[in-house]
């Protein structure tokens, strides 16, 4: 094995949050030798794909089953995302970050009310945030508050922001994570290589190194971060890491209409539902459309539209009674149930369109079935992880480490908009583990000002479990 296959830290995967981290290591730590394989021959082409995602910057401020303690940390990771792409020339910018209004609409006494106190809640930490009563959402959404030119017969209210950066192409941001590499790489001391259509087929402890089979043969590392959805569990059980957990994917499908919505609007989440409620975004891909969704729907496969990942499921299912028992513990909740049946029949075809459209009419109310058509190839699929241990559904993220320089990364939704907060994470690991320095200054400069200046809230610890 030749000097040139020997690395300091190996990322696996080239989504977003890999070509994120990959992005981290080669600006702020003095680590001189990174290697980033992706199995697809470009960067972002499974969940952080423009079609398989909401497209939606996740401030924390219009999901409704955020705490506020919740929402402040998704809010720095957020702002990250915005804090690096106004620095670009505003060409690249504009690919990335799109600016439009967003609200979490409230339909009816309960939710108006539930509305209208989160927002004295929420309101000091989010000084854009407005309350917007049905004249001002008629302002910016005429469609939501009018019907025919008459107000709406719900009673309704909202809280959101006229005008701020909250849609974002996360394809178009690997992409430029990407390309800063590659200028790095050109231009400095350091070697930042990324190897595309390049498969990793295993991962294996070499002595104090770890030995990444490839399709282009193997590589060396001292650390190694796999970045790769549900895959990430499959390679970390295949080390003995992870056994714990079993992954259920969850698949988000989506409906246009012709322009209906100006930006995003929320709807409030039911608390028994483990799943996001339906909204719908103006779409910055398909010009002229609106995408409404997403649906859940349990598949068995770990990508979309890769059938050869189905195999993949079932080695990381290992169904037993714990997995068994998980499942029917939510069954029973009758909320779960019916939205699971419910969602089976949104992909079925010639009845999909009119079930789906009485989920559409809470924010659009005077759309008809003959409005909307099903968004054919637009949809990820959300690696939803199972504690075998305590029988329930992981939210949140998680991060397997070995304490000796591997980290496996699960990133759910909102795993888009948590890429740069995720990768500081995995940048201190990595640094730790390593003893690299991290340029702390430029990086507080560069990711946690500009558009908003978050130095002063707290990153969120590593929440990892050890293998």
């Amino acid at each position: 094995m030749t000097a040139s296959t020997h690395y300091d830290c190996i990322i696996v995967g080239g989504g977003v949050t890999g070509t994120a981290l990959l992005y981290e290591l080669a600006r702020f730590t003095d680590l001189k030798r990174l290697l980033l394989v992706e199995k697809y021959d470009r960067p972002a082409q499974v969940n952080s794909h423009a079609h398989n995602n909401s497209q939606t910057i996740h401030c924390g401020d219009i999901e409704t089953n955020y705490t506020l303690e919740k929402a402040l940390k998704v809010k720095r990771t957020a702002s990250m995302i915005i804090n690096y792409a106004v620095k670009l020339p505003p060409r690249d910018r504009d690919r990335i970050i799109h600016r439009m209004p967003k609200m979490v609409l409230g339909v009816g006494a309960e939710e108006c009310s539930a509305i209208r106190t989160r927002y004295e809640t929420f309101k000091d930490a989010y000084p854009r945030m407005q309350l917007l009563e049905r004249e001002d959402i008629a302002d910016l959404e005429p469609n939501v508050a009018l019907v025919d030119g008459a107000w709406r017969k719900d009673r309704i209210v909202a809280t959101g922001t006229p005008d701020d950066y909250c849609g974002v192409d996360f394809q178009a941001l690997s992409e430029s994570f990407s390309a800063q590499c590659v200028r790095m790489d050109r231009t400095g001391e350091k070697h930042v290589s990324q190897l595309y259509g390049t498969e990793v087929t295993d991962i294996r402890k070499d002595g104090s190194r770890y030995m990444v089979a490839t399709s282009r043969g193997p590589m060396l590392a001292r650390s190694v971060v796999v970045c790769a959805g549900g895959h990430s569990l499959l390679m970390a059980q295949r080390m003995g890491f992870g056994m714990e957990y079993s992954c259920l994917p969850v698949a988000g499908s989506f409906y246009f209409a012709p322009e209906a919505l100006n930006g995003k609007v929320y709807t409030v989440q039911n608390p028994n539902l483990p799943f996001a409620a339906v909204h719908g975004d103006h779409d910055i891909k398909e010009r002229g459309k609106t995408r409404f969704g997403p649906t859940a729907l349990m598949l068995p496969m770990l990508e979309r539209y890769n059938r050869a990942t189905v195999r993949d499921f079932f080695r990381v299912l290992r169904m037993d009674h714990n997995v068994a028992a998980t499942l029917w513990n939510l069954m029973k909740v009758a909320d779960i149930r019916n939205y699971i049946l419910r969602n089976f029949l949104y992909e079925v075809p010639g009845l999909n369109r009119r079930l789906f459209v009485k989920e559409i009419r809470k924010i659009v109310p005077d759309i008809n079935a003959g409005d909307i058509e099903y968004a054919e190839g637009f949809g990820g699929i959300r690696p939803q992880l199972i504690d075998r241990r305590t029988r329930e559904l992981k939210m949140g993220e998680v991060k397997i480490i070995d304490g000796h320089g591997i980290v496996f990364n699960m990133t759910p939704s909102p795993g888009g908009t948590s890429c740069l907060g995720n990768a500081e994470q995995d940048m201190r690991l990595v640094a730790e583990h390593l003893g690299a320095r991290v340029d702390w200054e430029a990086f507080e400069r560069e990711l946690l000002t500009g558009h908003e200046d978050t130095r002063h809230v707290q990153a969120e610890p590593v929440l990892a479990q050890a293998g």
